[in-house]
C-alpha cells in the first residue's frame, strides 16, 4: 500500500520556525542511521515505548499504518534489535510511512529492501526477548526531544524534525 507523502525539505521548515519558541517544532539531534528505500517520509505519529522487548512493536506493525510514522523509544539501548526484516516488511506491507527507533535494527539488507524510511540509532544482531511489557501511545522522549502521539514527524537526508501540527514547505 502506498501512501502520497506530502512535498516537503526539513531544512525549509527549520528555516520558517527557526525562531519558534513555543516548543510546538522540535528538531532531532544527528544521531540516526538510514535503512529503508524511503530516504524521505512523514506522517501522523504513533508511539511505542519499550525496552529490549519489542512485543508492542510487533503489534503496532501487524495493524493498518494508514500513512503514520511508528516512533519507537527503547531507551537508546544498543543492546538488543528492536526492528528487524520482518518487522520492517509489515510496516511497509500494511501502510506505515516509517520507523524512528531510538535503539538498535537488525537485518540491514531486508531493511534496505522495503519500501519505506527508517531511522535507528544503528545495528545490533541480538533479537529482543518478548515478555510483553512496554506502552503504547505515550509521550516519549527522543534524544532529548519530546514525542507525542498525534505529532506530526517529517524526515529527509538532511534530518528529522517533529511538529505539534502538520506542515508544508
Amino acid at each position: 500500500m502506498t501512501i502520497a507523502q506530502p512535498a516537503f525539505a526539513t531544512c525549509d521548515l527549520c528555516d520558517a520556525h527557526k525562531s519558534d519558541t513555543s516548543d510546538g517544532f522540535r528538531v532531532f539531534p544527528p544521531v540516526f542511521q538510514h535503512y529503508g528505500q524511503k530516504q524521505k517520509f512523514a506522517g501522523p505519529v504513533s508511539t511505542v515505548k519499550c525496552f529490549e522487548d519489542n512485543t508492542l512493536v510487533k503489534q503496532a506493525v501487524d495493524s493498518p499504518g494508514q500513512g503514520r510514522v511508528l516512533v519507537v523509544d527503547g531507551g537508546g539501548s544498543l543492546r538488543k534489535a528492536l526492528v528487524g526484516g520482518n518487522l520492517a516488511a509489515a510496516a511497509a506491507r500494511n501502510g506505515w510511512a516509517g520507523l524512528v527507533v531510538w535503539g538498535c535494527v537488525r537485518d540491514v539488507a531486508e531493511l534496505n529492501a522495503e519500501p519505506i524510511g527508517i531511522r535507528a540509532l544503528g545495528l545490533m544482531p541480538l533479537p529482543t526477548e518478548k515478555r510483553g511489557q512496554g506502552q503504547i501511545e505515550v509521550d516519549v522522549d527522543i534524544a532529548g526531544v519530546r514525542v507525542r502521539p498525534g505529532d506530526w514527524l517529517y524526515a529527509d537526508a538532511d534530518g528529522v524534525v517533529i511538529s505539534t501540527l502538520p506542515m508544508h514547505s
